[in-house]
């Protein structure tokens, strides 16, 4: 679509909650038009509620509806960029990947072809999780002309190569990426990894495979401030994924996952770190494992949606660079 065809689609905006009372119309993610992709749209808001990778406590595929109806809450200009996200780029509601209550490797490969139709149609994918394998499937269809960059907020490595006896699950999914060849391993940088481990292999395989391991002891002996530093640098100006495990939270943020871990990123940092990755050439994202019946308040969705709002805002200010 060229740039003259863009100038003139009809317009696109979220309800303003200013207008239309928060609690009034269906949810839908920070309010935007529940549309399809003939919509024109730059960016795909989506939902896979899928968590037949999750090996411990599971309830994740009701991840993104309860997402959807705390981002009511969110509004619309990013407070400390001032990026509005809305303006400079189309954003709609394109609904939930398709998904099975039993078939795992076949709901995996519809996930990728639900994202493969966006990514033809030009089109970069923010979403909810779901458990965090859906990363997998997501970077697939993304990834379709080479690897990618990816920066990964999370507890924990995902890089084991089995548990429970299955590969594909989501404490597997970023060895998956690079042994598919969708992930680039020298530019993959994991933040935040923390607490107890099935044994000292754990997290092994990204220090051997070339990954920027940064772990909770040397986020705090780095600083804040060096963290982005360093992710900027490792992911230079290559195609970057921003996908944000909701457990790499300190769990007084987050009661409502799966796996916990204790002494986590507050949001302040976690908000703080995304917003430093702006200028970087992201082609979308994810917030995963939202966990509604831990926490049926929406506490720890509120938090998920503000996330996704931050890597909404730096996946618009992209496409609007790209575009000029």
């Amino acid at each position: 679509m060229n740039d003259r065809s863009r100038d003139n689609r009809p317009p696109l905006a979220p309800l303003d909650s200013a207008v239309v009372p928060r609690f009034a119309e269906p949810a839908t993610f920070m309010r935007v038009p529940h549309v399809g992709l003939d919509a024109g749209l730059d960016i795909a808001l989506a939902g896979v509620p899928f968590d037949l990778g999750a090996t411990g406590r599971n309830g994740q595929r009701a991840g993104p509806a309860q997402v959807r109806e705390m981002s009511r809450l969110i509004r619309q200009v990013n407070a400390s960029t001032k990026v509005a996200p809305f303006r400079l780029a189309r954003v709609g509601d394109v609904g939930d990947a398709p998904v099975s209550v039993f078939d795992l490797m076949g709901t995996l490969d519809a996930i990728t072809g639900f994202y493969d139709r966006i990514a033809t149609a030009g089109v970069a994918p923010v979403s909810a999780g779901g458990d965090h394998t859906v990363a997998l499937p997501i970077m697939r269809a993304l990834a379709r002309k080479g690897p990618i960059a990816c920066i990964q907020f999370d507890a924990h490595a995902d890089t084991l190569d089995e548990l429970v006896g299955n590969r594909f699950n989501h404490a597997t999914p970023f060895r998956r990426a690079v042994e598919e060849g969708v992930v680039d391993p020298k530019r993959m940088v994991q933040i935040g990894l923390r607490g107890t481990r099935y044994s000292d292999e754990d997290i092994q395989y990204g220090y051997n495979a070339g990954f920027r391991v940064i772990t909770m002891d040397d986020y705090e002996a780095m600083g804040r401030d060096a963290v982005i530093a360093e992710a900027r640098r490792v992911v230079g100006d290559a195609p970057v994924y921003v996908t944000y495990d909701i457990d790499g939270l300190d769990p007084v943020y987050c009661p409502g996952t799966s796996a916990p871990e204790p002494g986590g990123l507050s949001m302040r940092d976690s908000q703080v770190m995304i917003r430093g990755l702006q200028g970087l050439n992201v082609i979308g994202g994810d917030v995963c494992e939202v966990l509604p019946a831990l926490d049926p308040a929406g506490h720890t969705a509120l938090n998920a949606a503000n996330l996704m709002f931050e890597i909404l805002c730096i996946t618009a200010e992209a496409v609007a660079r790209r575009r000029r």
